[in-house]
């Protein structure tokens, strides 16, 4: 367990690396248990890709808030009062009933044998291949876990925390800088509700003005689409719908719609990727599917000792 910021050991985390999964995780863990799995896993997404596109960004957030806490073992699915769902941080999460849709399928070829954890997995690496992203191939084995708790899930980053909390938080799951830099990268696609950025547009740190690194432009452009907290913006205000590395060069214009994102090319830490992946789109592409690989790989329970096969993705096993 990674001690929280008032404990004795906040600077010392004891370091996870995503490839200790390795032993544990495979590719062919299912490929005599379940063979059509990644073969549901696509159709399905596609299916609710093509009624609601926003759902792709949806899946991908959704894996990030699941491998946040407790590491990607589909706690963020349990649905009980008190678990993360529940949390402040997760009210505008979405894209459950497409993980439910495919465990309802899964279950019906293969019962109580792919994981909820290895389904929210391979849909956020399809969901990435749909808005034209890369493809990688996802190892498999992960089994899900019992315990969900919403106080856990407030450490996971809202949109308003400074670069070296972001760098503490990527670390403590065995996470780099780059890998921090890079799906960050994911803000490419999907949107935020205005009421993460009022501030910034209104009330900067209690000045009562806007954040001055603003572009001016981009600012009066989002006063003008956020009059309510409820309304939503485009994270990548260029290119929205299009997965690409225009993000990086948006920060480079001060077009970064999320303080976390505009921090990330003001910090001389994150400041020379950044300007890397503005440069080198096809870098950034590549990359993606390395660090998204290893967030997939973070804390995994594997074996039959950890964790379970959940049934059915909101509750534990009875």
């Amino acid at each position: 367990m990674v001690s929280d910021a008032h404990g004795k050991h906040a600077h010392h985390p004891p370091q996870f690396s995503p490839q200790d999964a390795d032993d544990a995780l495979s590719f062919s863990h299912y490929e005599e248990r379940c063979p059509h799995f990644e073969e549901i896993v696509h159709k399905k997404v596609n299916q609710w890709f093509k009624k609601d596109y926003t759902l792709a960004a949806a899946l991908i957030r959704l894996h990030f808030h699941d491998c946040s806490v407790r590491g990607c073992d589909a706690s963020i699915l349990l649905k009980h009062g008190g678990s993360e769902r529940a949390a402040k941080v997760s009210e505008s999460l979405r894209g459950f009933n497409v993980v439910d849709d495919i465990k309802a399928e899964v279950e019906k070829k293969c019962p109580r044998t792919v994981s909820c954890a290895d389904i929210l997995t391979a849909a956020a690496r399809d969901a990435t291949v749909m808005l034209g992203g890369p493809f990688w191939e996802v190892p498999y084995g992960r089994r899900d876990g019992r315990v969900s708790l919403a106080k856990e899930a407030d450490v996971v980053p809202m949109g308003r925390e400074n670069v070296t909390y972001l760098i503490e938080f990527f670390q403590a799951r065995g996470l780099n800088l780059l890998d921090l830099v890079i799906l960050s990268g994911s803000h490419t696609i999907g949107r935020s509700t205005c009421g993460s950025i009022q501030s910034r547009l209104y009330n900067f740190t209690g000045t009562g003005k806007p954040d001055p690194t603003m572009n001016p432009k981009y600012l009066n452009y989002l006063r003008r689409k956020c009059r309510w907290a409820s309304e939503y913006a485009d994270l990548d205000g260029t290119t929205p719908r299009k997965f690409d590395s225009t993000y990086y060069t948006n920060l480079q214009k001060k077009m970064g719609l999320l303080s976390t994102d505009q921090l990330l090319y003001s910090d001389s830490r994150t400041a020379p990727l950044v300007a890397a992946m503005a440069s080198q789109p096809t870098l950034f592409y590549q990359q993606f599917a390395v660090s998204m690989t290893n967030l997939g790989n973070v804390q995994v329970l594997t074996g039959d000792d950890e964790g379970e096969i959940r049934t059915n993705c909101n509750y534990v096993n009875r």
